[in-house]
């Protein structure tokens, strides 16, 4: 006689289906709570010439519009990121080494190098932390039509490659400026740097100027 296979019943089901259920949300809680520990993997990887060439040539041509009505109050930034820790202080820590931090996940030392000027620091006061595309300039090139949820999501993206720590009064000069009127002092990051604003901005849907567009052209010859 063939051995009866095992089967559960109709309770047994239920209580197996709420227990897997809330392991799951339990998981889901864990890496979603207060003293869960913020992601602090590497900056987002930048994409060959090739395809920010073409994205780049999938952008809009527009003339860009004034700064009426921008605040950087309108891109609300520095969200809390899980475990006490904010926008600013991931990357931070993401881009540093040996970053020591107290208890409120403020970035006491460490050593960062700027990607704008190859400059060394070792104080987290004499770093900012760089939008690829600044805030004014996404107002200027599309943002000024975007939810204040969208403008908070381009303000403190860890996906894309917008975020930077770089050295202070670098980040000061670059401004709101668009690369045809900044570029990073330090050459050999114009490659990148032209492919991380592509990138940004045809994510987020934003214009470009023709001069812009030149200008970018220009960088990614040096790829």
């Amino acid at each position: 006689m063939a051995a009866r296979g095992f089967r559960l019943s109709v309770t047994q089901r239920t209580l197996l289906v709420i227990v897997v259920l809330a392991v799951a949300l339990f998981g889901y809680w864990a890496t979603r709570g207060a003293g869960a520990t913020p992601s602090t993997s590497g900056a987002p990887v930048p994409v060959s010439a090739a395809d920010a060439q073409k994205q780049l040539d999938e952008l809009t041509i527009a003339a860009r519009t004034s700064m009426d009505g921008y605040s950087r109050e309108k891109f609300p930034h520095w969200d809390s990121q899980g475990a006490g820790c904010d926008t600013r202080e991931v990357v931070l820590k993401r881009d540093g080494k040996d970053v020591k931090t107290d208890k409120d996940c403020k970035a006491l030392s460490g050593t960062w190098t700027s990607v704008y000027d190859d400059e060394t620091w070792t104080k987290p006061t004499d770093l900012d932390i760089d939008h690829m595309v600044p805030l004014g300039q996404a107002w200027a090139s599309g943002a000024k039509s975007w939810t204040t949820e969208k403008r908070e999501q381009f303000a403190n993206d860890l996906t894309r490659p917008q975020l930077f720590a770089v050295t202070d009064n670098v980040n000061q000069q670059k401004s709101d400026k668009a690369p045809d009127q900044w570029k990073p002092p330090l050459v050999a990051f114009w490659c990148t740097y032209a492919t991380d604003w592509i990138v940004v901005k045809h994510y987020y849907g934003l214009t470009i100027t023709q001069a812009e567009k030149t200008a970018l052209t220009d960088m990614l010859r040096r790829c």
